[in-house]
């Protein structure tokens, strides 16, 4: 039996995706289990009903472009029917250890790794990658939520620890490009925009991606992809790590997979995906968003093949993004909505 999450009451325009217990009832027969080794076709687009220690014996070799692992972080924590209990810090990263080394025969020669933590779990997370990959980066996230604190610094921003195999690994700059707003726009002697171009709702300049994020919304209650998963990442931070690590058509995985956000913009983007997540309740969400993605490939803050900073898309621009495919009109002009 499915565990849900207590019914809430929740405000007119909360649009928070729930699920009743005849979505329940037909989204869990998508849902897998394994019992033996698969070939990848088998598991190709699958959500994965199991626990990773359990589930990576049966995985088949080398097939996995981008690994992004969101594991529980160095906290006590709730995720529905299961429980997460803080460790010491040396425990932590025995822990990661242990499913982390069984993931290395999945993995490409030529894949990227991304390990999400916060600043408890650095020392932990570089410990254990640098023994298995190159470490390449540690791209800082802005998550604009967190409490306050009388006697400390309030704690808004998390990390993504990135990594590869080897020295041939793919990376797209150019993919995940930054549309800023120019607030001081310079021109050369002719009177000509410099490193920046003028459009009818104002002055943008397109930047290389930095390792410091602070576009990234985290969903809430009135955006479409909110779900009530405690530790729910934006696709717009996925999409960002999809296109720059990958091709299309390669093979994105993910063995914590949460409310399976990995999965549905692995989707969107026209990538292979697979998750496996130990939380039944969460696998039925996956399966519904990987339904609400065939229709709707959109994600929230990116438009015409570019991020944009936060509030700085305009409804025309949305408009446009209508006619081409890439937002639907209810979500997309929904006025509550930050992208």
């Amino acid at each position: 039996m499915i565990r849900t999450i207590k019914d809430e009451k929740r405000a007119p325009l909360n649009r928070t995706l729930t699920l009743g217990k005849e979505d329940i009832g037909r989204l869990k027969t998508k849902i897998v289990a394994l019992t033996n080794k698969v070939k990848i076709a088998e598991m190709t687009n699958k959500t994965i009903h199991q626990d990773i220690f359990e589930a990576v014996e049966y995985l088949p070799a080398k097939f996995v472009d981008v690994l992004f692992i969101d594991p529980p972080y160095n906290l006590d924590k709730e995720f529905n029917s299961n429980k997460f209990k803080k460790m010491t810090s040396a425990e932590y990263e025995v822990w990661i250890d242990s499913w982390l080394k069984p993931l290395l025969k999945i993995l490409k020669p030529s894949a990227s790794i991304y390990i999400c933590g916060d600043w408890r779990s650095a020392s932990a997370i570089f410990n254990v990658m640098s023994k298995y990959f190159i470490v390449r980066n540690r791209i800082t996230w802005e998550r604009e939520k967190g409490r306050g604190a009388k006697h400390n610094w309030k704690n808004c921003s998390e990390d993504i620890w990135y990594g590869t195999m080897s020295d041939k690994f793919t990376f797209h700059s150019d993919k995940v490009m930054l549309k800023r707003k120019v607030i001081a726009p310079y021109r050369d002697e002719n009177g000509k925009p410099k490193d920046w171009v003028q459009e009818e709702d104002g002055d943008y300049r397109l930047t290389y991606p930095s390792n410091l994020w602070t576009d990234i919304t985290v969903p809430f209650w009135s955006m479409p992809e909110n779900t009530d998963h405690p530790t729910q990442k934006p696709e717009k931070l996925l999409a960002k790590i999809i296109l720059a690590s990958s091709n299309d058509g390669d093979f994105v995985f993910d063995p914590f997979l949460g409310s399976g956000t990995t999965s549905v913009v692995a989707k969107k983007l026209g990538r292979r995906y697979c998750g496996v997540e130990i939380d039944p309740l969460y696998c039925c969400l996956t399966e519904k968003r990987l339904e609400m993605a065939e229709h709707d490939r959109s994600i929230q803050g990116y438009v015409d093949d570019v991020f944009w900073e936060r509030n700085t898309i305009t409804n025309g621009k949305k408009i446009k993004a209508i006619e081409k495919g890439r937002f639907t009109q209810s979500e997309s002009l929904f006025p509550s909505i930050r992208i």
